[in-house]
Order: structure tokens, then sequence, then C-alpha cells
């Protein structure tokens, strides 16, 4: 770190309510996101990553993107410098916050803080945060009016088991205009479309401790088996295993 007067990391804290996103937006800094209670989910593109305490997601200074919660909870974000910052990660990576970081974020969020007292803080934190294997679920939504009307449901109900004929109906449009529509914007098939939903929504149940056969119920899966194994194809790893331990 250098000398300058300003501090490395400025650590921010935002309440987030139930379901609610800040709109799409960036920074000229990095960003740190990561909940100390709650689970949060950060959306870039059609890429999202959810995020229990024991993972935070550090965010390039200049990306668009988009974070929320699905229960109300708190985020408390670090702003790390640039100029400063030892990595050169210049996409999000999902990084570990051990008991450690944990402190030292809390430590930092101190406003009281001289810069003297903070330097050894940031330099540690800085050091500390190494990257995991996480896979990304990537939701491309339709442009289609109709078939982004269908997604908007699915989303709201990832459960919803109707096929093409009974969602043609609903908003007015043909099995084979909604499959065509499906296959040229989010470029699969409705089924792998709501597939990659159902799996989005599963990973913030998952991550909010709820157990595996209740997320595969919650989520439209008959059985806990069908949906690990679709969990895993995407994934490559078993759902209780996604998120690994808290070190």
């Amino acid at each position: 770190m250098s000398d300058s007067g300003r501090p490395a990391i400025s650590v921010l804290d935002f309440a987030l309510a139930h379901g609610q996103f800040f709109p799409d937006h960036e920074h000229s800094v990095h960003q740190l996101a990561w909940s100390p209670a709650g689970v949060l989910t950060v959306r870039v593109g059609a890429r999202s990553w959810v995020l229990p305490p024991h993972l935070g997601l550090f965010i390039p200074a200049g990306l668009r993107h988009s974070t929320g919660a699905h229960r109300a909870t708190t985020m408390l974000a670090p702003y790390l410098d640039p100029a400063r910052f030892p990595r050169d990660w210049a996409s999000p990576m999902v990084v570990r916050i051990a008991p450690l970081a944990r402190g030292l974020i809390e430590y930092l969020a101190d406003p009281d803080l001289s810069v003297e007292r903070r330097r050894p803080a940031e330099q540690v934190l800085s050091d500390v945060l190494h990257p995991v294997g996480v896979a990304t679920i990537e939701v491309r939504e339709p442009t289609d009016p109709r078939a982004a009307e269908v997604a908007r449901a699915l989303a709201a109900d990832p459960a919803d088991d109707r096929g093409l004929e009974a969602w043609g109906r609903q908003v007015g449009a043909s099995v084979r205009t909604l499959t065509r529509a499906f296959a040229a914007e989010p470029g699969s098939s409705f089924t792998e479309y709501r597939t990659q939903v159902r799996l989005r929504a599963a990973l913030a149940l998952l991550a909010d401790g709820v157990p595996v056969g209740a997320v595969a119920h919650r989520v439209g899966y008959r059985s806990p088996s069908a949906f690990i194994a679709a969990f895993r194809r995407r994934t490559g790893v078993a759902p209780g295993s996604y998120f690994g331990e808290p070190e």
C-alpha cells in the first residue's frame, strides 16, 4: 500500500429489504459484495452469483452489476482503490470470507479509525482474499415480449410445470412462436431455459440452508434425485457441496 492519506479500503454498509435489488450500476473502484449474516445475489448480465456469509464477490471497477437479497439483510461492502489493490483481477471473482477476513472487514468499517491504524489491516485483507471455484448460473432473458412474459412468470414461480401450449394460451402466442423466441435469444430450448431458472432459484435456497429435498420440491422437481442430477450436470457438483464448508 502507498503512503496516501486516503484509505485504500473503505467499508460501507447497506440495508437490503426482502427482494430488493439495486438497479444496474458501476463503481470507479473495486467492490467486494458481502453480507455477514444473509445471502446476497449479484447479477452481471446473464450471470448470477449467490453468496452465503462465507463467500463474497470481487467486482472490478467499471463493471455494471446489480446486487440484491431474497431476504432482508445487510451488505457490508469494502471498496478497494484499484491503484493499491495487489491483485490483477479483471473479471468477477468469488472469494472465501474466512474468519480473519470477516474480522478485518468489520474492523475497517469503523469510520473513526485513523489512516495509520487502517493501513496494516488493509494490507492483510488484500493478502487473504483468495478465489474459490464456484460455477455461475446464466439465465439469458428473451427479448420477445410474449416469451419475456413467460420468463417473468417462471422467475416468480420456478415450480410452474406448464408446457409451451399452456403458456401460449396465456400470452397469446403459438407453440412454434414461443419455441423460436427462446431458441433465438436465450439460445436454448424452453425446457433448458426453465431448468436454468430453477437452478438459479435453488441456489438462493441452498445458500440459506434449506434442505436439498425441500429445495427440489420448491423449484419444481418431483424428486430430490432428479434435482440433484440436474444440478450436478450444470455445476459439476452435488447441491450439498456447491458452496463448500465455511472455514
